[in-house]
């Protein structure tokens, strides 16, 4: 090797996966599949999850940490910081240690997070001036420390069933629930458990929102009739504060909303079917998905909302060639049986609401948007007498003319994209939204025709 830079205090950094330095310093802990990054201090430092687990704690339930923890994405996903946990049977699990990584020089820093775990302690005495104490946090530190998915999806596996407290219903499993699959995905990762999601809101007991992990129920599947309504919606306490050393006080606290069995609120997939059905949501992505564009639906959000569940989903559009980046184009809400389909989630949930965005809303019905008008028919000499005709005819000639105009704007967006050019890009979508408007009314003198 001929370079100047190297001299005899030069080091090769041979481990350089996070996760993986974390396991050659503390080879007793398991860890989070979740690394993410914080800028602390100046310096970006990975931030890692530890967990002390056991298999013979006594009279407790056994389960398999690589069932409990695959979702669609990390089935989908081959990156070494989105993972699931190994194949190993525990029935207990504490998140005892909180890791940092520095990105640049590979520093590792164990931090006891309980430090009343007897695992930990234990583990603590064979491998002493290993973990430094809590106190030694700092507040910007400390500031982006979260609640552990892994952690998290074993609690909502376990809740699914020992939710039920009545040992008759427990015994036959009548009442057992189930995480739905993603919608979202395609192909194997379809049929894998949404991921839970963190989110800023507010649960019926709090008092202002806060930064939660959450995840959603539906009754699990006991016969050759699958159920998809909502049972349960789960939101664990995320935020561990800013004060250096100190945890926030309601750190990890679970807040569990449990439906009526006789409730027919919809469930995630019941609502990404009914956005794919939706008329006006269904033409407008048929058009994004043609010349040379790719839809992509977001996560399948639920929040508590006016004493109900709101569904959100963001709606993108990539190139399938060239400079490929989505674009947020549309935003899909569903509250009740009415659902909003707008470029901004403002735009939609003032469809859903009635134009107020649900800011006063109290319970769990929804306000009907204003119905559409339909469409003036042409003055006579030219009006169909209910079976077609000129009408019909121009509605038809109309909504021709409207996909060729959104086919020319798809076209020269890419191009825009792949010039660079991004003030023509917009441009673009200006056009194509002019476009898509014009079919949509189109195709609704269509049907108001015949």
């Amino acid at each position: 090797m001929f370079s100047d830079r190297v001299t005899p205090d030069s080091q090769i950094l041979y481990d350089r996966d996070p996760s993986l330095r974390v396991q050659k310093v503390a080879p007793y802990l398991t860890l989070d599949g979740r690394v993410y990054p914080a800028v602390v201090d100046g310096r970006v430092k990975w931030i890692v999850d530890g967990y002390t687990t056991s298999d013979g704690y006594p009279y407790s339930a056994s389960m398999s940490l690589q069932a409990a923890t695959t979702d669609s994405q990390t089935a989908a996903s081959a990156s070494t910081s989105v993972q699931g946990l190994l194949p190993a049977k525990v029935n207990y699990i504490r998140n005892s240690v909180k890791a940092t990584v520095d990105a640049y020089s590979g520093e590792v820093t164990l931090y006891a997070w309980d430090p009343q775990d007897p695992v930990l302690q234990a583990w603590n005495k064979v491998f002493p001036s290993t973990l430094k104490p809590i106190s030694a946090i700092s507040g910007q530190l400390m500031s982006h420390m979260r609640y552990p998915e892994d952690l998290f999806k074993v609690q909502r596996t376990l809740l699914a069933d020992y939710h039920v407290t009545s040992a008759t219903d427990f015994f036959t499993g009548q009442d057992f629930w189930a995480v739905p699959n993603d919608p979202t995905q395609t192909g194997s990762a379809a049929q894998e458990p949404q991921p839970p999601y963190y989110l800023t809101l507010q649960m019926p007991s709090q008092s202002s929102p806060a930064f939660s992990l959450t995840s959603t129920f539906i009754p699990q599947n006991t016969g050759s009739v699958e159920r998809s309504i909502l049972t349960g919606f789960l939101a664990a306490d995320a935020e561990a504060g800013d004060v250096a050393g100190v945890k926030s006080p309601g750190y990890g606290k679970l807040r569990l909303i449990e439906l009526p069995r006789n409730s027919t609120v919809p469930g995630p997939g019941q609502v990404a079917n009914k956005f794919t059905s939706d008329p006006t949501a269904s033409t407008t992505l048929n058009l994004l998905n043609t010349g040379g564009s790719t839809v992509i639906r977001g996560n399948l959000l639920t929040l508590p909302v006016g004493g109900g569940l709101l569904y959100v989903q963001p709606v993108y559009v990539q190139s399938s060639t060239g400079t490929k980046f989505p674009l947020l184009q549309k935003v899909l809400v569903s509250f009740g049986d009415t659902v909003g389909f707008s470029d901004t989630l403002s735009g939609a949930l003032d469809q859903v609401f009635g134009g107020n965005s649900g800011a006063t809303t109290t319970d769990g019905t929804t306000v009907s948007p204003t119905p559409t008008p339909t469409p003036t028919p042409a003055p006579s000499g030219g009006t169909s007498t209910g079976t077609g005709g000129t009408v019909n005819a121009t509605a038809r000639a109309a909504l021709a003319q409207a996909l060729t105009e959104a086919n020319a704007a798809i076209a020269a967006g890419q191009k825009a994209l792949a010039a660079g050019d991004f003030a023509a890009y917009g441009t673009a979508q200006t056009n194509l939204q002019k476009a898509i408007e014009a079919a949509v009314a189109a195709e609704a003198n269509l049907g108001a025709t015949g």
